[in-house]
């Protein structure tokens, strides 16, 4: 639809519906001092020829052909999408989705629900999963937040430094504002997370830990759950690859009270960096504890199946200073799409997949070592590793970047000034052994 903007007529008998004189009129009860006095630097109007013209050169700056390879991962991953994906997914009956309110007009949105809240629970090991967050960013502080409020006592939450740094980010955005504290727990030699360093732990309301984390790296979620008990609090499972899972035993398993995850691999795409998908599950004890809602199963009175809106923290809406969290919206496209994917792909997918990123990225990190790089951590990872680079290498990762197409890993020393020349990789089901192999050859 085009833009079809008033023509002074227009505005003339708005004004008078108003009782304003001017536009300018609308505007008086603004202090004259929060007014801007000069006018505003706005370019000269294009035509609409011109204007997709602008665009297109701003569009042609940007690195999107298929043709770049990706050995990042870092919280983004990429994945082969089935085709039938977004065919479905972008049907109107899920592109349009809403807040199910009405059950009688939305038994399609709220079984699709329902179903992506069954797969998740399967995925993670819970017992109850949330119809979606934002993304794991969001999801986790919305675990620590439950976990602040369960154990009024305490005002602080132990995070591990190896959850995504940006993921810590929005952690303390949530919470410092309410006058909770976040203590970072610091990782070993290992580039584990140190749970010995919690011992000495006090006044916490729960552990927060990403497995596999940062670096890649699997953490004994077994010891970190032992420790929770310990000390009675909860233990909050992160992760940011969802198929990990395909192969690694699921945070459930564990024992861990809310599990927090990211789920962009899930038939959803990079997108330059979004949207994701937050993933939220818990135990029975935390149901009513989560923020967001739950779709439930029942019959009609015809004793015909039907779903409904079960749980919702309906402070959310009408009460907002009572509200468990203010979040409504439930992220239902890409909740959609992940349920799609995971019904397609189905559990034996699922671990063909984890299999094949986890042999990937073991047949990378042999490739890249034989190339006079030196590996950081010597313990099981998933599909992302560091690697100590060798001198020059930060110059032959630009120019691979210009020349061949390919960006070879994070540099880590942004995040952690300690891990100087330390790079992260990843390998995906996406990059083939012949891909592998030139960039271990030309980073030799």
């Amino acid at each position: 639809m085009r833009y079809l903007p008033h023509t002074k007529e227009d505005i003339e008998d708005m004004l008078k519906v108003t009782g304003q004189s001017s536009l300018e009129d609308l505007f008086n009860c603004i202090p004259d001092n929060l007014k801007t006095k000069k006018s505003m630097d706005i370019p000269q109007s294009l035509s609409e020829w011109e204007l997709n013209v602008h665009m297109e050169e701003l569009a042609s700056s940007n690195i999107a052909c298929k043709e770049y390879k990706c050995f990042i991962g870092a919280g983004s991953y990429d994945h082969y999408i089935p085709a039938i994906i977004p065919y479905l997914i972008s049907r109107s009956e899920f592109m349009t989705a809403y807040t199910p309110y009405q059950p009688e007009v939305s038994q399609g949105t709220l079984q699709g629900i329902y179903e992506f809240q069954t797969m998740v629970t399967e995925l993670l090991g819970m017992d109850v999963a949330t119809a979606s967050h934002y993304d794991c960013g969001t999801a986790l502080a919305e675990a620590a937040l439950i976990a602040l409020r369960k154990n009024r006592k305490a005002n602080k939450i132990a995070v591990s430094s190896l959850v995504h740094p940006s993921h810590r980010q929005i952690i303390h955005t949530y919470i410092n504002p309410a006058g909770y504290e976040i203590i970072e727990i610091p990782y070993t030699k290992d580039g584990l997370t140190d749970v010995g360093a919690l011992e000495d732990m006090d006044d916490i309301a729960g552990i927060a830990v990403q497995s596999p984390n940062f670096f890649g790296n699997i953490e004994d979620l077994k010891a970190f759950k032992d420790m929770a008990d310990t000390k009675k609090i909860l233990l909050i499972a992160s992760f940011t690859e969802a198929l990990a899972f395909g192969l690694l035993k699921n945070p459930g398993s564990f024992g861990a009270d809310l599990v927090a995850g990211e789920g962009q691999s899930l038939g959803i795409s990079k997108s330059f960096g979004g949207p994701g998908l937050g993933l939220l599950a818990g135990t029975k004890q935390q149901m009513r504890n989560l923020p967001g809602r739950f779709i439930g199963k029942t019959s009609d009175t015809n004793g015909d199946e039907g779903f409904v809106l079960t749980l919702a923290t309906r402070e959310q809406h009408i009460r907002r200073e009572k509200a468990s969290s203010n979040i409504c919206s439930n992220n239902g496209l890409n909740a959609m799409t992940a349920a799609i994917y995971l019904a397609t792909v189905g559990k034996i997918g699922i671990r063909e997949i984890a299999q094949q990123n986890h042999d990937k990225a073991v047949y990378l990190k042999i490739s890249l070592e034989n190339s006079s790089f030196e590996s950081a951590f010597d313990v099981p990872f998933f599909n992302e590793f560091v690697l100590k680079a060798p001198a020059g290498f930060e110059q032959k990762r630009a120019s691979l970047v210009n020349d061949k197409c390919t960006f070879a890993g994070m540099n880590l020393e942004p995040f952690y000034p300690e891990l100087k020349q330390h790079y992260l990789f990843c390998a995906t089901e996406t990059l083939s052994k012949e891909d592998i192999d030139q960039l271990a050859k030309e980073v030799q």
